[in-house]
C-alpha cells in the first residue's frame, strides 16, 4: 500500500548479546519476593508470640511452685504483704493498691494535659508551631525513668512538703505526679494522631451546620477519634502500672493497704525490684513471691488490653455512637 513505512532491520532485529526480556519470568520473580517477604514477617510475629509464651511459662513455672505453699485464699484475703519478715503474711492487696494508687493519680495528670496539648496541636496550632512542639513534647518519652524518679524525690517532695503539712519524705502522690508528667507524651501524640485523621469533611459539615470551632471539636472531632484516644489512654495506663524505677525511688517500699497518697507505699514493681536485688536466696518461698507478683501485674496489664481492644473495636464499627 502507498505510504507504508518499512523500519531497517538494524532496528527491529534484537541486538546481539541481549536476550529479549520474558513476561513469564517478571511474573514468577514477584511471587517469589512477596512470599519471602511474607515469611520473613511471620517469623517476626510468631517470634514475638514465642518470647510472650515463654516469659508466661516461666512465670507460671514458678508461681505454681508458690502456690503449692501458699493458699489463694491468703494470697487474695490477707490484707497484709509481709514475706520477708519473722511473722509471714502474702496478701497480695497491699501491693495492689500501692499499684492503684500511684496509676490512678498519673492518669488524672496525664489525660486532662495530655488530650488539652492534643487538641491544641491538632486544632490550634499552626503547621510550624505544630511540627516544633510535637517532637519537643515527645522528648518527655525519652528521658530515663531513673531521673524521673530521682526528679520526684528531690525536686517536686520537697516542694510539695511546703504546700500539704505532714507530707512523707516517701510518698505516692509525688510518685504518682511525676509519672503523670512521663506518660503526657503517649496521651497527647497518639491523641494528637487520632484527631488529625478525622477527615475535614466532619467539621466542614459541622461549621455549615453553624456550631462554632470550640462546638465542632467536642461534639464532632472528638467522638470520631474516641476510638483512638481511648487506646492511647490504655496504653498510657498500662505503662503507668508497669513502671518501676519512679515508684521504687520516690513512693517508699513500705506495703500498706491504704489509699492516702500522703504516706509510703509499695507496688508490685517496686516489690519486685526490691526482692531481685539478691538479699533473697533463689529457690525459697520469698524468692518465689516475684513471680506470683509477676503473674496477679501480667493478668492485670492483660485485663486492661482485652477491654481496651474491646472498647475500641466497639466504637470503630460505630455500635457505640
Amino acid at each position: 500500500m502507498a505510504g507504508d513505512i518499512t523500519l531497517p532491520e538494524s532496528l527491529t532485529r534484537p541486538r546481539a548479546g541481549r536476550a529479549a526480556p520474558s513476561r513469564r519470568g517478571r511474573r514468577s520473580a514477584t511471587p517469589l519476593s512477596e512470599h519471602a517477604i511474607a515469611w520473613v514477617l511471620k517469623g517476626c510475629g510468631l517470634l514475638s508470640i514465642l518470647t510472650t509464651l515463654g516469659i508466661l511459662a516461666v512465670l507460671l513455672i514458678e508461681a505454681v511452685g508458690f502456690f503449692r505453699e501458699v493458699s489463694l485464699a491468703d494470697f487474695f484475703g490477707d490484707t497484709q504483704w509481709t514475706p520477708l519478715f519473722a511473722e509471714k503474711h502474702f496478701g497480695i492487696w497491699p501491693l495492689i493498691a500501692g499499684t492503684f494508687l500511684t496509676t490512678a493519680i498519673a492518669t488524672l495528670v496525664a489525660v486532662p494535659f495530655g488530650l488539652l496539648a492534643a487538641i491544641y496541636l491538632s486544632e490550634f496550632a499552626p503547621g510550624r508551631a505544630r511540627r516544633i512542639l510535637k517532637p519537643a513534647l515527645e522528648v518527655l518519652a525519652g528521658v530515663p525513668t531513673i531521673v524521673y524518679g530521682y526528679f520526684a524525690l528531690v525536686v517536686v517532695t520537697p516542694i510539695l512538703q511546703h504546700i500539704i503539712p505532714g507530707l512523707a519524705g516517701f510518698n505516692a502522690l509525688s510518685a504518682g505526679l511525676v509519672m503523670g508528667i512521663m506518660i503526657i507524651p503517649m496521651v497527647s501524640s497518639l491523641s494528637e494522631d487520632a484527631l488529625h485523621a478525622v477527615p475535614v469533611s466532619l467539621r466542614e459539615a459541622a461549621w455549615g451546620l453553624g456550631a462554632g470551632r470550640l462546638t465542632t471539636i467536642f461534639k464532632v472531632v472528638l467522638p470520631a477519634a474516641l476510638s483512638g484516644i481511648v487506646a492511647s489512654i490504655i496504653l498510657a495506663v498500662s505503662r503507668a502500672v508497669g513502671e518501676t524505677m519512679i515508684v521504687a525511688i520516690a513512693a517508699g517500699q513500705q506495703p500498706r493497704l491504704t489509699l492516702n497518697p500522703g504516706v509510703p507505699v509499695e507496688t508490685m514493681t517496686s516489690y519486685i525490684v526490691q526482692v531481685s536485688m539478691g538479699d533473697t536466696p533463689t529457690g525459697t518461698l520469698e524468692y518465689r513471691t516475684i513471680f506470683a507478683v509477676g503473674v496477679t501485674l501480667f493478668a492485670l496489664t492483660l485485663l486492661m488490653n482485652i477491654l481496651s481492644r474491646r472498647f475500641v473495636k466497639r466504637f470503630r464499627s460505630g455500635g457505640g455512637r
